[in-house]
């Protein structure tokens, strides 16, 4: 893994999301009920940035809503959660030590969710 950091932990509103450009992707930071996440910052239907959109949870996930057409990507997949989004949005692991947020955009851009085998083996 290669993370590398993109901002200070207090940059992030809580409940919302910092748009980070690095150099070859933008990334939105986002924090949500004390969690923090990295997801590509564009809409994959409308190629908007989602770290301008309300950050809230839908349907039991914590999601980052588009702010031009409504549609919402889960922050631990990068999946829609509904339409007019169908295709997802890469996401990559986050690291916090300390008041430094570390991002690693060299990831595959998925990060799959737990099985319920895997949570029942924690």
């Amino acid at each position: 893994m290669a993370f590398e950091r993109v901002c200070g932990l207090s940059e992030v509103p809580e409940d919302g999301a910092l748009r980070v450009e690095l150099a070859d992707i933008d990334v939105a930071v986002v924090r949500f009920e004390g969690d923090v996440y990295a997801i590509q910052d564009v809409c994959s239907h409308a190629e908007v940035p989602l770290s301008e959109g309300d950050v809230e949870e839908f349907g039991g996930a914590p999601t980052i809503e588009c702010w031009l057409h409504g549609s919402c990507f889960d922050l631990r997949t990068g999946e829609p959660t509904n339409l007019p989004a169908t295709e997802p949005v890469d996401v990559y692991p986050v690291r916090v030590d300390g008041e430094d947020v570390y991002v690693d955009t060299h990831a595959d851009g998925t990060r799959p969710l737990a099985s319920a085998d895997d949570r029942a083996a924690n």
